[in-house]
Formats: structure tokens, sequence, C-alpha cells
């Protein structure tokens, strides 16, 4: 199953797109899969969005808040976005610090 893991600093009022800016190679699907994407935030104030293809899988939505920099989240502590995406869409995870400082959102995306 591939998966990748980021930890991201988003400076204030910034906007990250973490699979483009890692350019993973499974950010446009080569089959058809269940994705599960989990993440969490340092602190509360940080939106995100996940579309795949055309297709508005969560609106801005708060993130998690209450992780540790640098710690990878898991099932245990964090409950997946889950969803289904055809064969070819490229995914796409937005994160949008609201607020004055910068904060750190760790992730964890799986492709099934």
């Amino acid at each position: 199953m591939p998966s990748i893991s980021f930890s991201r600093s988003i400076a204030a009022g910034a906007t990250d797109f973490p699979l483009s800016a890692l350019a993973w190679a499974f950010e446009q699907l080569p089959y058809p899969a269940v994705v599960r994407v989990f993440l969490r935030t340092t602190a509360v104030g940080v939106l995100a969005r996940i579309q795949t293809g055309s297709e508005m899988v969560q609106d801005e939505t708060p993130v998690q808040s209450g992780g540790t920099a640098g710690v990878t989240p898991s099932q245990l502590n964090t409950t997946p976005t889950e969803f289904v995406a055809p064969h070819g869409d490229r995914l796409s995870v937005a994160m949008r610090n609201t607020t004055g400082g910068a904060l750190t959102v760790d992730g964890l995306v799986q492709v099934e």
C-alpha cells in the first residue's frame, strides 16, 4: 500500500499543498483506490480541503489539533478522511493557516 507521511510548517495566512510540494509519485492515481488522509496540527487554526479530480471530498474543515510536531498521525489518535477515487484522478490536499503565526501540520496519506 503506497503511503506518504509529512510534517509541514505553514506560515501565517499561507496555504500549503504537501502532495504537490513533495512530488509524490502517487499524487495521480495509477488505479482505482481507497484513500485515507490523516491530518493533525499543533494548534487550532488550520483548515484542510481534500479533492480528487474534480470531486470535492472535504471542503475547508478544521484540522484536528493537539498534535506534536514531527509525530505522524495514526488511526489510534486521528480519524481519517476516507474515500474511493477512480484511476487517473489527481489527489489534492490543501491546508490553510488562518492564524497570525506559523503552525505545523503532520499528515499521512495512504492509497490502497
